[in-house]
């Protein structure tokens, strides 16, 4: 069995040694966190067959959001293969435990685990060293850090960033503000939302303002519609952040005959979809932001989460340096 192990240079932070760069012991009293273990049994055995995807098993003591969330955000880095994702969420027992080792057992890849239980985490690395696979504890070096400068020992509760705190149903009130305040609804009570989005049809104003609720931001979005004057409450608002999403006329025009051919709709009318009109509504609704100095995003080539994390930014910066 291999370990990772920190370096030992005097530049670098020792974990292991509670030392930092400079020197100064933060935590020597704290057991650290077990380091995160490799089973390698049998290098050889764990190399990946030449099919173009890999099975991928994440076990968790609680959702497996983060297990999700990392694994994603690793396997993105290769391009050329596509994982085989096998999530377990709450795994507390030896018998929830079982059916994920049948299962690693019958489809063999890559193992990833949150688990807290130490008897569990035992019977999951003796399975994987049995088997040859790699098998890695995602939170364990994260852990074992926050362990060496904090000085205190984990509480070990399964789960705990979900627990019912006031974040908890802020999220909850904002989503349900979002989705009351969707599409142009109710624009009457846009002035108690943390964001307002505009823009045109097709500039993925829904799915991103569900995702800021989701990180608590109450958000409402209104449609530009050509020949259709946008409501006055809107302009008017004051409070929040209004923010123009736009894309590339092309961009919008391909997403709007895609969704048409899903729909199998038919439209008499083809303003919808000619890239002049396209782009006639995209220069208006850029004009109109310009006007009343509202920041703008391009989405063309932005993904969901992107043009969240823009809109993030302008409200943090609007937050630390209000208008008067």
């Amino acid at each position: 069995m291999n370990h990772i192990r920190p370096s030992t240079r005097p530049i670098v932070t020792s974990v292991d040694g509670y030392w930092t760069s400079n020197r100064r012991q933060v935590a020597c009293k704290v057991k650290p966190w077990p380091l995160p273990l490799i089973s390698t049994r049998y290098p050889a055995v764990i190399q990946m067959s030449e099919t173009g995807y890999f099975h991928l098993h994440l076990v968790s003591d609680a959702t497996g959001e983060t297990l999700i969330t990392v694994a994603r955000a690793a396997a993105a880095q290769y391009a050329n293969v596509s994982p085989v994702e096998h999530l377990y969420p709450m795994v507390r027992s030896k018998k929830q435990l079982d059916l994920a080792l049948a299962e690693i057992t019958e489809s063999p890849g890559l193992v990833l685990y949150t688990l807290l239980e130490e008897d569990l985490i035992q019977l999951l690395e003796k399975k994987c060293r049995e088997l040859g696979l790699p098998c890695m504890s995602v939170l364990g070096p994260v852990l074992r850090l926050f362990q060496s400068y904090l000085g205190a020992e984990t509480i070990h509760r399964a789960g705990a960033q979900h627990v019912l705190n006031a974040e908890y149903f802020q999220r909850i009130d904002a989503l349900n503000f979002t989705m009351l305040h969707d599409d142009g609804q109710h624009v009457e009570g846009l002035e108690e939302a943390d964001v307002v989005l505009v823009g045109v049809s097709r500039t993925s104003k829904t799915p991103t303002s569900i995702y800021l609720a989701n990180r608590g931001v109450k958000t409402g979005n209104v449609p530009l519609v050509p020949s259709v004057p946008l409501a006055p409450a809107v302009e008017k608002l004051t409070r929040p952040l209004v923010v123009g999403l736009y894309a590339s006329p092309e961009r919008i025009v391909q997403i709007r005959e895609n969704r048409l051919l899903g729909l199998k709709a038919h439209r008499d009318d083809d303003q919808y979809i000619d890239k002049a009109a396209v782009a006639e509504e995209v220069s208006f609704s850029r004009r109109l932001c310009a006007r009343h100095s509202w920041p703008t995003i391009d989405v063309t080539r932005r993904s969901i989460e992107e043009t969240a994390a823009a809109v993030m930014r302008l409200l943090s910066e609007r937050r630390r340096h209000p208008v008067a």
